[in-house]
This record gives C-alpha cells, structure tokens and sequence, in this order.
C-alpha cells in the first residue's frame, strides 16, 4: 500500500507540472526535446517493484496501467515469464549484448541524446550505437519489416510528441526480469517536456499474442546538463576482451 501511494503522488504531481509548464520551441516552433537524457530508476532491471538481489538493484516499478502495477499476461505467457527469469543470467538480449528493443532503450542505465527537425527525430543511444529514426512526416509501413527497434512513425499532440512502432521480432525483452512480448508487439510512446530538466516518459504496450488487455509504463527522463556528446559503449568488444 505505501508503495503505491508514493507513485500515485509522482503520478498526479507529474500531471500537474505537465499542465502548467510552457516548453521550450524549436525555430520552427515545436516543443525542443533536443539534449542527452537517462532515467535515474531501475526500470532496466525489473519494470515492476522489486526488491535488491544479485545484479539487480532495488526500485520502484514503472507499470502505471494496472494501477496495481501487473503485466496483463495470459496464463501461458505468465509460466513463459517465470522461465525467463529462471534463465535470465544467459538468456537476455542485453547480457548478449543484443539491441535492446524498445522500449527497454529509452530506460537503459546510458545516456541518449535526442535531435529533432521539422521532418524528423533522431534518438542516439550510448548503448551499441543505437540508432532511433523517427519520422515526422507521411510515411508508407515498409510491408514485412522485422528488426530489433521497429518500424517507428511520429507526430505531434499539442506539447507531446507521439510515436508509434511496429515491426518489431521477438527477440527483445523490457528487462533483466524476463518480462517479454511477441513479434505482434505495437508500442505508442509520449515524450512530453514537463520542466526545464525533465522530460515524461510514457509507453503503451500492446501484443495480443502475449497480453490480455493493453497496459502502460511511465517515468521522468532527466537531462543532463554536465556533458555535451555521449560516449560510447561497444559492448561486444568488451564482452570478447574477458573472454
């Protein structure tokens, strides 16, 4: 019960620094989302509350729909999550050093920066060179595309850039938890610049072969303000150097 109450007070006190805080704008007007940004949660490891064990530090769950913070798993899929963790030490993408899907990018413990244009956005993660093509304008679906980041497609709600992906494999998770999806995977993400320093994060996730019903994750991104390029972090080359 505390643990909910302190994200339903996050929650509306979100809202209303959504509500009452006026962006900065592009020279062509839109809402500037430009500069590097990283979560400060644990999301990475564990979207739902958890507490500290090997590898995994505890925090708060970002599931927001269920307000009770559940996956909406259908009964095979649930049994097909508890495998996953069981085996998560060598079966997780990211510990292969594999692209890390969306959404589970945008919560990554590295930075990415973010660059916009009238035409597009550009999101560059620090992780493996990720690289996040999101177009503004019309754009016919390329027919059977399957990749890693998806086929991402955005526009503009007032304040709230809006993106919608699909064409997703099925070979990404949401965290080292062993939470999952299928290539039916559609995500609808919100970026919404809420304060000087903060951008709201908001995902819905929606996979009819996995999930019984769509549910939602949210979260602040913060930008900082000591760097002014990311770096690098070439993961496969580490991993080959210890082996």
């Amino acid at each position: 019960m505390k643990t909910a109450a302190v994200v339903a007070v996050f929650l509306f006190a979100s809202d209303a620094r959504a509500q009452s805080y006026s962006p900065p704008r592009t020279p062509s007007g839109e809402p500037d989302l430009q500069g590097i940004w990283q979560v400060r949660n644990t999301a990475n490891w564990d979207i739902q509350h958890h507490a500290g064990s090997y590898k995994t530090p505890a925090g708060l769950g970002v599931v927001v729909d269920p307000a009770d913070g559940s996956i909406p798993y259908q009964p095979w899929a649930m049994e097909k999550k508890k495998q996953n963790f069981a085996d998560r030490a060598t079966a997780d993408p990211v510990e292969k050093c594999f692209l890390a899907g969306v959404p589970r990018t945008m919560y990554l413990p590295f930075p990415f920066q973010i660059l916009q244009t009238p035409e597009e956005v550009m999101i560059l993660s620090e992780y493996v060179h990720t690289v996040r093509w999101i177009p503004l304008k019309k754009l016919d679906r390329y027919p059977g595309y399957e990749s890693w980041m998806g086929d991402p497609r955005g526009h503009w709600e007032g304040n709230t850039l809006v993106v919608e992906s699909i064409g997703f494999n099925d070979q990404t998770w949401f965290d080292y938890a062993g939470n999952f999806h299928s290539g039916a995977l559609k995500t609808t993400e919100r970026f919404t610049r809420t304060a000087p320093d903060t951008i709201t994060y908001e995902v819905t996730i929606e996979d009819p072969e996995v999930f019984s019903r769509p549910w939602k994750m949210r979260m602040p991104l913060y930008l900082h303000k000591d760097m002014n390029q990311i770096l690098e972090y070439e993961c496969f080359i580490y991993a080959q150097e210890i082996r």
